[in-house]
């Protein structure tokens, strides 16, 4: 009898103390230098729709994320894509094969936020499940100047996350990916694995990768 009892605490610690879930991910340092000349990259910029299962590195992932929305000028913390007031209202989720993350740019890292593969829920379109990287695009209401009208919120997080996508369009042709932006989605499925508040809104998704 006491071995019994031994054997199940011992198996009780044993699963307590393996960590359970995904982890916060480190990225490397963005390449800033090199790349495609800026008029070959617009000659070449386009949407693509179909996707190769063929991964991302973590070095381009990280240098993705940075042309996206990184911090360019690190003593003003300002952004490669402007936002109105520099509110910088707008967050950039991350779904991978592994889960959901939160792209926390002054750190240069992804926030773990949900176990599990959920790219088929950031767009209606059969070829997103196929993309080794989906980009969520979230504006967050809380983070923009108290003076703006509620139609000014949506008028100016609009317009800024059309600089953050088109950045994303040049970062893909230079590197010879595929991408595309998507405004048809439910939010509903969105929600399943991004928890929003009510300032938030998912305004657009873009999956990544090499083209088929």
């Amino acid at each position: 009898m006491k071995k019994i009892i031994f054997l199940l605490t011992f198996i009780s610690i044993t699963k307590v103390s393996f960590p359970q879930g995904i982890k916060d991910i480190n990225l490397p340092e963005p390449n800033k230098k090199g790349g495609m000349p800026i008029m070959e990259a617009l000659s070449l910029r386009q949407s693509k729709r179909a996707f190769s299962n063929v991964e991302l590195t973590m070095q381009q992932l990280a240098d993705l994320l940075w042309a996206a929305c990184g911090i360019n000028r690190p003593d003003e913390g300002k952004r490669t894509a402007p936002s109105a007031m520099n509110d910088q209202e707008i967050d950039i989720y991350v779904s991978l094969k592994t889960g959901v993350y939160l792209y926390d740019a002054e750190k240069n890292m992804l926030k773990a936020i949900k176990e599990g593969d959920f790219r088929k829920d950031m767009g209606r379109q059969g070829f997103v499940a196929d993309a080794p990287v989906v980009l969520v695009y979230v504006a967050d209401y809380s983070k923009m100047s108290v003076v703006m009208s509620k139609d000014s919120k949506d008028f100016y997080a609009a317009t800024d996350v059309g600089f953050i996508s088109q950045n994303v369009y040049l970062y893909a042709a230079s590197e010879k990916m595929a991408t595309v932006v998507l405004g048809m989605f439910d939010r509903g499925d969105i929600a399943k694995a991004i928890p929003l508040t009510k300032n938030q809104k998912v305004l657009l998704t873009q999956p990544v990768g090499f083209p088929k």
